[in-house]
């Protein structure tokens, strides 16, 4: 039976090259995310500078998948909907029988995340809340159920500096603001407790900084210019890609649970990536 890895925020992106690394490496893939077919529009969700969806599916990332041989369960989910969200595990179960890794990947971006913290309306807090704290929790927790079941598996949550240290600039300088922050530090603290309370069990846990990461996201976010003056700090999807892949298969990754693991050093200090 071949192992099955679930990514999640798989249509484009992080999500997308991960779940490609995956099928190289010889996994199954379940994929989620809300845009199952290319140019769809959803509430809260990012666009391009002039209004265009940006570009990516679960369908495209599917094909890409399959190409390579493997097989590929489309599962739409929104982060903002709890029923689907559990709907979502059911399916893969079903499916597959199994998930050997989960990676939350997936994460609410509407344009009000970055809102200065006089400006923030207390609806983007209950929407983080859901789409940070409760998605994951509710996500995990069912997969780590049937993980267990099985023998072991290894989670790995995606999270960023803003989670973890002061912005260098104001909201709307530059910086993050208090809700994507206060939303990627409860990210921060999962891994560890799955860690310490089932690695007994056999479940690893993994926290990832990707570091800035040249997507279609960043670009709608800061332009192509921002992209370009970046460029000297940043790194494709590929990098933080190849690196999840080393921690889900690596023997030697199980000593990089408990810390957040900062991708784009790691990858060069561990020589996953060439370049």
């Amino acid at each position: 039976m071949n192992k099955v890895a679930f990514v999640t925020g798989a249509s484009r992106g992080i999500g997308r090259e991960t779940a490609l690394a995956f099928a190289r490496a010889g996994f199954d893939l379940a994929i989620s995310a809300r845009s199952v077919e290319e140019g769809e529009r959803h509430t809260h969700g990012l666009s391009n500078p002039d209004g265009t969806p940006l570009p990516g599916s679960l369908n495209g990332t599917a094909e890409a998948i399959r190409a390579l041989g493997r097989k590929a369960l489309v599962v739409p989910m929104d982060l903002l909907d709890s029923a689907s969200v559990l709907a979502a595990s059911k399916a893969v179960f079903a499916e597959y029988g199994r998930v050997d890794v989960l990676i939350n990947n997936a994460i609410y971006q509407g344009s009000d995340l970055n809102a200065a913290f006089m400006a923030l309306d207390p609806t983007t807090l209950e929407r983080v809340f859901q789409g940070y704290v409760m998605t994951p929790f509710l996500l995990t927790r069912a997969v780590v159920d049937g993980m267990l079941e099985q023998g072991g598996g290894v989670v790995i949550n995606v999270t960023s500096g803003a989670g973890e240290s002061d912005p260098p600039v104001a909201a709307g300088k530059g910086g993050w603001g208090y809700a994507y922050g206060a939303g990627k530090a409860v990210v921060s603290r999962l891994s560890g407790i799955l860690s310490v309370e089932l690695g007994e069990q056999g479940i690893r846990a993994y926290t990832l900084n990707p570091g800035v990461v040249t997507t279609d996201a960043l670009r709608a976010t800061i332009g192509d210019k921002g992209v370009i003056a970046l460029r000297a700090g940043s790194a494709p999807p590929e990098v933080p890609a190849a690196v999840m892949l080393w921690l889900a298969t690596d023997p030697a990754a199980v000593d990089h649970q408990r810390k957040t693991i900062h991708c784009q050093p790691f990858a060069r200090e561990h020589a996953i990536v060439q370049w």
